[in-house]
């Protein structure tokens, strides 16, 4: 495939959609997980975000196509990573409707169901820079009424910690195989902003275990990538198509 020359993908659309995170985002450290994050992130410094830091993971700074631009020491890293600095985007097993995230157990925590990732890096990360999650598999045992533990910090509990506690707080959005999703609301609760094209609303209300916030003038679909973007995406940063394998045709 080239850029033009077929028709847009769901897939597509969501590696746009994350690479939105990143628009007006400046000079910070992007930290994508998975493919789809990976190839947004790369997208947006390819296009409107130049200025937009990727890393190789361990120690290096990294271009859009890996190649080695420059050192980022540990300590450095951290620096970022607690002033601020950083952006990234995670996963979730769970995420409840003011974006609380649960990547640790399913089942209650004192003898949980089943045994996931762990806390790990979340509590950090949500309360000291931006965050924003990628959910591949949009359904109710993800978006849920209340997560089983709370791992990534969601609006209600950041703003119960208090302001010293949270000043860097930020969840920019949330985005997955049908929508996408803010939290630009008055009691900062999960708002739907787009819909891929192909999905309705009351689809993802229907996969969604919480009413999403949505918008009184309608839902817009998910902004169609562009003719440079799909060239990018096809034949620079996935020629192998690997995108398609994490969201399959709907």
């Amino acid at each position: 495939m080239s850029g033009g020359t077929a028709a847009v993908t769901r897939a597509e659309y969501c590696v746009v959609a994350c690479a939105e995170a990143w628009r007006g985002a400046g000079e910070v450290l992007a930290a994508p997980m998975g493919l789809i994050p990976s190839l947004g992130a790369r997208l947006a410094r390819l296009t409107f975000a130049p200025d937009l830091l990727l890393t190789d993971g361990e120690a290096l700074l990294v271009g859009a196509d890996g190649a080695a631009e420059g050192w980022l020491p540990y300590r450095r890293h951290l620096t970022m990573v607690t002033g601020g600095r950083r952006h990234v985007m995670m996963g979730a097993s769970q995420l409840d409707r003011h974006g609380n995230q649960n990547i640790s157990c399913i089942g209650p925590w004192e003898r949980p169901d089943r045994q996931l990732l762990g806390v790990r890096g979340a509590p950090v990360n949500t309360l000291n820079h931006p965050v924003s999650y990628w959910v591949p598999r949009h359904s109710r045992r993800v978006f849920v009424e209340r997560v089983d533990m709370v791992c990534g910090v969601g609006y209600d509990r950041a703003a119960a910690a208090g302001p010293s506690a949270a000043r860097y707080h930020r969840i920019d959005r949330v985005v997955t195989d049908l929508g996408v999703f803010d939290f630009a609301t008055p009691d900062r609760s999960m708002r739907l902003v787009s819909v891929h094209p192909g999905v309705t609303v009351e689809r993802v209300r229907e996969a969604t275990g919480f009413p999403p916030a949505v918008p009184e003038g309608g839902v817009p679909e998910t902004r169609e990538p562009t003719a440079g973007e799909l060239r990018l995406i096809r034949e620079r940063l996935d020629p192998e198509g690997l995108r398609e394998r994490e969201v399959p045709g709907a």
